[in-house]
Parts: structure tokens; C-alpha cells; sequence
């Protein structure tokens, strides 16, 4: 959870750090900034399109959405600020910020809101002593103490939202090595499913077994063996065959088209799971089991009441999903995008957990977690953990 706190009077700082928030710098967009309490602790920052909230029809709409997610985080402030580089941006931000303005007045309270245009930023309402005219230069915001920070902390800030989430494709062999796997372990499930509950069981173990083994390794790249047939890594550390990583992938995308194996799945990204998700797909109860777990496990994601922050753990589960994705077929991803988009809003990055989602829906678009994570999102719902500390 994030407890930055900023002060309105030096706009610059908060300026700095809504891009790092984000994980991309906001084009054509209005980013509403919840703030609590007397010191102005950031709680939710919403950005929507400035064309969608300017408009007369749909702009109030939109607006009292706006308010009630920002109520429902606790904010009683607002901060409201447009990004635009077209002539006519600073109408519709005035719009915007009316709109807002209108739809925070009882649920929330006062909004203040600042322009960002054409290499500057000014306060939206400015009075003769506020700010010097055309507004000051954005490059002031390179000195700021919570960029630095960001910085310092390994934060990245992506051009375009759509970079958020762009997962480059694996080599065209690579894919082809991995799809062949695949295609042999679909037909596997085909022979296990004709003989037998304990042989589809079976099936559905050796699927979790690959996740498990690629997640020890971390999500590492596969490298071709070196002349002495050894590939390391750093100090000493084997780096994976080729060979063997593409036969976990296929097997594991594979496997993720089996709702039981993908829950499955994601029951091993919540601590302290054991070796329950193993327990959900073999023995006489692994059906309710699997419910109970499931249940379980997002509780852990969701509730406000069990609701715990996602372990160090998650960046190698991150990795591996990525890793399928990028040797993966296009039309198959929905259950790895999906199992990406939770961790991502786990973690709180609501714009990439989006984005994945959306990828994942336009692969299937009746795909149910998919939607239902979707939903949560357009909700403006947090993790279950930072919704405790609200």
C-alpha cells in the first residue's frame, strides 16, 4: 500500500510521482488523486480519457463514478490533473474538472486542479499571483524529492499505456518448439480423459508439476549449452536447456486450459497454500476440495478481513506467466493474461492488470475469471489487503 504523503502547496512532487503511480506518462487523460486527511496521504488515482469526462452527456456521468470510488477510498480531497497538447485541450479540461467539481461536492469535498500542456503545468484556475504566464516548465519536476525516490527505487515509467503491458513475443523457433509441446500434451489429456478419472488426475499433477518446476528456476530465459555442454548464470547459477524449458511451457499452457489445473494454479501464487493445489486434483474429494481452496485462496487476494499483500514469490510466478505468454499461441493466452492481470491488481497496478485483461478477454471474450476480475476493476475495488489499512 502506498503512504506517500504530498502537500497540494508544491503541486510539483505530486506532478513527479502520478507517472510512477501509473507506470506510464498520462497522454490525453484526466488523473483524479484522492487525498486523506489533514497531511493529504495519496489514496486512489483514477485515470480516464479527458475525452470522456469532458463531454456535456456522458462527462457527469462518468464524473459521480469518479466520486463514489474516491469516497469509497476514504479521500476527502481531490486532485484533478489533465494532460493535453491539443488547442482545444484546456476547454475540455475546464469541463472536466467542472464535472468532477460538481460530482465531489457532497461525497468527497473541494477539487483543485492543474493543466499539463505543451511542456508545462499551471493551476487550471490561476489567480494574477499563482503561476507566472504559459504556466512553468515541466523539466522543474526532474529535481523533485519523490522522483528521485522513485527512481533510486527501481521504478520505470513506460511512454504509452499500451507499453505497460507489452509482453515481446519469444524467437519464431522457440514458439514452434513450444507449441509442438503443447499439441502432444493436449492429446495426452484427450487419452487421459477416455481412461479414467485417476488418469486424467494424473494428467492434471504432471501439468502442475512443470508450473512448480519452471517456478523454482525464476522464469529464466532459456540458453543453448555452452561448448562444455554447461550454461551458467551469474555466480555458478545454471541457466535452463532449451530444450527442457520448452517442454515445461507447452505442457503448462496446456495445462491452463483445464479450469481445475488453472485453479490450480492459482491457489500456488497465495502463501501458505503447501501442497493444497496437488491435494485439489487427486483423491475422491479433489473436486471439493478444489472449491474449498479456490475460495480460500482469493480470500486471501479479495477479502478485506484475510486479505494479505502478495509475496516476494510473485515476481518469479509474474515471470513465468510472461514467459508463456511470449512462446505462447495467441488464441490460448486468455488463462496465463488472466493469472498476470490478478497478480498485477494484487500488487496494485490496476493500469497493467487492466490492460492484461483486456487481452485476455479479446482472446476469449466470455472467459469467466477474466470478467470477473474486469468487473472488479471497473469497480475501483482494491486488493483485499489495502483495503484493511484504508
Amino acid at each position: 500500500m502506498d503512504h506517500t504523503t504530498l502537500r497540494l502547496e508544491d503541486p510539483r512532487e505530486l506532478l513527479a510521482y502520478v507517472p510512477h503511480r501509473l507506470g506510464f506518462r498520462p497522454h490525453e487523460s484526466a488523473v483524479a488523486v484522492g487525498l486523506r486527511g489533514p497531511r493529504g496521504r495519496l489514496g486512489l488515482v483514477v485515470r480516464v480519457d479527458l475525452d470522456d469526462l469532458a463531454p456535456a452527456d456522458d462527462g457527469p456521468r462518468l464524473a459521480r463514478a469518479l466520486a463514489e470510488h474516491l469516497g469509497r477510498d476514504g479521500a476527502d480531497r481531490v486532485l484533478l490533473v489533465a494532460y493535453t497538447d491539443r488547442e482545444e485541450g484546456e476547454e475540455l479540461a475546464r469541463r472536466a474538472a467542472a464535472h468532477l467539481l460538481e460530482a465531489c461536492d457532497v461525497p468527497v469535498g473541494p477539487v483543485d486542479a492543474l493543466l499539463v500542456a505543451n511542456g508545462a503545468y499551471r493551476c487550471l484556475a490561476c489567480s494574477a499571483d499563482c503561476c507566472p504566464p504559459g504556466g512553468r516548465p515541466l523539466d522543474d519536476l526532474r529535481g523533485t524529492r519523490v522522483g528521485a525516490e522513485m527512481v533510486l527505487a527501481g521504478s520505470v515509467v513506460a511512454e504509452r499505456r499500451e507499453d505497460v503491458a507489452r509482453i515481446p513475443p519469444a524467437p519464431a523457433e522457440a514458439r514452434r518448439s513450444v507449441g509442438r509441446v503443447r499439441a502432444r500434451w493436449e492429446a495426452a489429456r484427450l487419452r487421459a480423459a477416455g481412461g479414467g478419472d485417476d488418469a486424467l488426475a494424473a494428467w492434471r499433477l504432471a501439468s502442475l508439476r512443470a508450473w512448480r518446476d519452471e517456478v523454482a528456476l525464476g522464469g529464466l530465459a532459456p540458453s543453448p549449452p555452452g561448448p562444455d555442454g554447461a550454461v551458467l548464470q551469474g555466480a555458478g547459477r545454471p541457466v535452463p536447456d532449451a530444450r527442457t524449458t520448452f517442454s515445461r511451457l507447452g505442457r503448462v499452457e496446456a495445462g491452463l486450459s483445464d479450469r481445475r489445473v488453472r485453479d490450480a494454479v492459482l491457489v500456488t501464487l497465495v502463501p501458505g497454500t503447501g501442497r493444497l493445489a496437488e491435494r485439489s486434483l487427486a483423491g475422491p474429494c479433489a473436486a471439493a476440495v478444489d472449491d474449498r481452496l479456490l475460495g480460500a485462496a482469493m480470500a486471501k487476494v479479495v477479502d478485506p478481513g484475510a486479505g494479505v499483500p502478495p509475496p516476494p514469490a510473485t515476481r518469479r510466478h509474474e515471470a513465468v506467466l510472461e514467459q508463456l505468454v511470449a512462446h505462447g499461441r495467441t488464441t490460448t493466452q486468455s488463462p496465463a493474461l488472466t493469472l498476470l492481470g490478478l497478480l498485477a491488481w494484487w500488487r496494485g497496478d490496476g493500469a497493467r492488470a487492466s490492460l492484461l485483461l483486456e487481452r485476455a478477454l479479446v482472446a476469449d471474450e466470455g472467459y469467466r475469471l477474466a470478467l470477473l476480475l474486469a468487473r472488479t476493476l471497473e469497480a475501483g475495488l482494491p486488493p483485499g489487503w489495502v483495503r484493511r489499512h484504508v
